[in-house]
């Protein structure tokens, strides 16, 4: 047997790390291409689940829960051919497909996503988790050698506990089996935290990857890989488990030059109709007595609950009506033959503004589903909308026809009338505007009436390259105050008229009152787009390596004031990528050339996405001024903007004792805008995101300072994440 030698020089584990890194990117490159049959297996439990999350029924899972309310939520095998060319060159062709509970039903299990190799230096679970043999490894572990054995070969197998050195940092820990001499990886067992990355109701992510030597290609490649993971949020916790067995490896395959193609994953034809006999045949690791009962159970529940006499009696007991339906809105089903009712809380539609006062909107829809189509449906909706200050009943109507579920083909009719920003893009929520107004004194929204008929239609041409036209007719009418109505009144305060360009002004109207015929036609172009090619559907993926492009032509003529006739050419450009295990860095820029359009109606200017109620209520600020007035920076000539954001994802405060154990992610982000028109306006902004407390981590504070006109100006902005998820 070898001696293996241990002094007081050196840490030997550091010694065995430092040639692992030495060989890393040359055993990388030992699987650079490949092709192989893969086995996967995906299973979700849930113990003690609520039968209410926020209100909401959660129902039993198709039967998945007992009378405990536990056990298996989801359940399903998929059998692949699968090929791989380095550097991110992947094809899955799923040849079967199980799942329990339904058996027209297609595996979310997915071979991409089971192909995690620990030679990369970084592994992307949401954050990038640093490998423990990364060139930089030794900045994030210590490492100890716990014991040596021989495998069946005889080479010496160096099993070594990993630690991490901050234990908030993105990293692992567990043990990594290094080969002797080979300085490969033998197995995997590590564990890495739903804090590491970033996703609060995770709580522990285990991998585990056993390998084996292949004397044909004389090299150790990974024959299986399990992923185990367990949950808590909102009272509901479980666990689930992902496996992966791969097999007859050819390390050698002949791909031409049109063998990988964007769509990364297909199904065979009948791949979710092979039998019990033909799964018992193939199914490289058995299933326990647990998957066993489920499938047996689920199959059975299944024929009961797909039959028409079942899915009425249940649509009975859901669809009666209680006393908070007046205030929390009201949803009729049938089930059976897939359409619904809705009608919306008149509790979160009320609102208030200084034109309509308080006012109430109610949305009412009827939607027809396709039977066993995804996301294929026609619809019918109309709002209503009465303003009490100004005493007026407004409403809307729309019919919206999802033709498929493959170019998403969209028509979509509408027209009424309704109260809108001048800002298309809604830069202030409805209830924001409730809190800065009501409470403030500070009425920040601007809006005018608009009366239309409107048709639109988007579709993907081809992969990637997608269109959408718009058609409308306007007449567009100026508003004002009609309330003066606070709950806290300030002395030295009052509201500023409906002028957005004479905010003291409460004479004047912004424009003449008019009608115009307008017509958008734009282009979303996802370079480099990936996607899934489900039988019901195709579904497309975003990735990191290209930046998506829109274009846009925009006309508005037949205007009854004549001047405003224009027209715009506008562009889009932005992307978000991982920097390795510095963080995330994102990009959005936008620029725009009018045409004939020297005194055009102020609702068709370029207008930013400002911000002054130092509130923030996005994820990142890619598309947001958060210091500059919602309109005194619009625009009718030339523009250009741009938005820049890098979150470091903790690899800054991650660093820092004590500031580390609180898992915030430092975020640097800088902020232009240039036009003939204005000055040009600068923002640069420091911040800290993550903040909360325990799983909610919803919230972000920033410092900004812009300037504009040699006028620095400086205030923080109170990021509330959640507030999106309630407008």
């Amino acid at each position: 047997m070898e001696t293996v030698v241990v002094n007081t020089q050196e840490n030997p584990a550091n010694r065995i790390i430092r040639e692992a890194i030495k060989y890393r990117k040359a055993n990388l490159a030992k699987t650079k291409k490949f092709t192989a049959d893969f086995y996967s297996r995906g299973l979700w439990r849930i113990a003690n689940a609520p039968k209410q999350i926020l209100g909401q029924k959660i129902g039993d899972f198709n039967g998945g829960l007992d009378s405990t309310r536990s056990g298996l939520i989801y359940l399903s095998e998929t059998i692949s051919k699968i090929a791989y060319q380095a550097p991110d060159n992947f094809q899955e062709k799923i040849i079967a497909s199980k799942v329990s509970g339904n058996d027209n039903g297609f595996s979310l299990n997915s071979a991409r996503e089971s192909n995690i190799s620990f030679y990369q230096n970084t592994i992307r679970l949401n954050s990038e988790i640093v490998s423990p043999i990364a060139d930089y490894a030794f900045n994030y572990y210590e490492y100890t050698l716990e014991g040596v054995f021989f495998d069946d070969r005889g080479n010496l197998i160096n099993k070594i506990e990993v630690q991490p050195k901050r234990k908030k940092d993105r990293v692992f820990s567990g043990y990594i089996y290094i080969i002797e001499d080979d300085w490969e990886i033998f197995g995997i067992d590590l564990t890495t935290t739903g804090e590491a990355v970033q996703i609060p109701p995770i709580e522990n992510l285990i991998f585990k990857q056993n390998f084996t030597y292949s004397e044909k290609d004389k090299l150790w490649v990974r024959i299986s890989q399990t992923l185990d993971f367990s949950f808590a949020f909102f009272g509901v916790s479980g666990n689930g488990r992902f496996t992966a067995v791969y097999s007859n490896y050819d390390f050698n395959p002949d791909f031409d030059k049109n063998h990988f193609t964007k769509e990364i994953l297909s199904f065979s034809k009948a791949a979710n109709e092979k039998d019990n006999l033909y799964w018992t045949g193939i199914r490289p690791v058995p299933l326990t007595d647990e998957e066993l009962n489920d499938y047996i159970k689920k199959d059975s529940v299944q024929q009961v609950r797909t039959s028409q006499k079942y899915m009425d009696s249940i649509d009975r007991v859901t669809n009666r009506p209680s006393l908070l339906n007046p205030l929390l809105g009201y949803s009729y089903d049938n089930s059976f033959q897939d359409w619904k009712i809705d009608i919306s809380a008149p509790l979160l539609g009320t609102h208030f503004n200084t034109i309509q006062g308080w006012n109430i909107g109610v949305e009412t829809s009827f939607q027809k589903n396709k039977k066993d189509s995804r996301n294929t449906f026609w619809k019918l909706y109309a709002t209503t909308n009465y303003g009490f200050s100004d005493d007026r009943l407004r409403g809307t109507f729309g019919y919206q026809q999802r033709f498929n579920n493959f170019s998403k083909a969209m028509l979509t009719i509408t027209g009424g009338i309704k109260v809108q920003q001048f800002n298309a893009s809604e830069p202030i929520s409805p209830l924001i505007n409730d809190i800065t107004t009501t409470l403030f004194e500070r009425n920040y929204m601007k809006v005018y009436e608009r009366k239309f008929a409107e048709a639109s239609y988007v579709e993907e041409i081809f992969n990637g390259f997608r269109v959408h036209g718009t058609l409308s007719y306007e007449r567009r009418t100026p508003l004002f105050n009609n309330t003066d109505q606070v709950i806290i009144p300030y002395d030295d305060k009052a509201y500023t008229s409906n002028n957005p360009l004479l905010p003291e002004n409460f004479i004047d109207a912004p424009f003449i009152e008019h009608t115009i015929v307008k017509v958008n036609v734009s282009t979303r172009i996802n370079f480099g787009q990936e996607y899934l090619s489900y039988p019901d559907g195709k579904f497309n993926l975003g990735n990191d390596t290209y930046p998506t492009l829109f274009l846009a032509y925009e006309k508005g003529f037949g205007a009854s004031e004549k001047n405003y006739n224009f027209d715009q050419i506008k562009a889009r450009l932005l992307q978000s990528f991982a920097t390795g295990n510095k963080g995330r860095f994102g990009y959005h820029i936008k620029a725009g050339y009018f045409f004939n359009a020297n005194d055009i109606s102020f609702i068709d200017y370029h207008h930013v996405n400002g911000n002054q109620t130092r509130i923030g209520t996005t994820s990142n600020y890619l598309n947001t001024f958060n210091l500059s007035p919602y309109y005194s920076n619009s625009t009718n000539t030339e523009y250009l903007e741009a938005h820049v954001e890098h979150d470091f994802k903790g690899w800054i405060l991650g660093k820092f004792p004590l500031l580390n154990k609180l898992n915030w992610n430092l975020v640097l982000g800088a902020h232009v805008l240039s036009s003939p028109a204005i000055k040009p306006y600068t923002e640069y902004s420091i911040g800290i995101d993550n903040l909360g407390i325990g799983k909610f981590k919803l919230l972000r504070l920033d410092y900004v300072i812009s300037n504009q006109h040699n006028k620095q100006e400086g205030a923080f902005i109170f990021g509330l994440k959640f507030l999106n998820l309630l407008d």
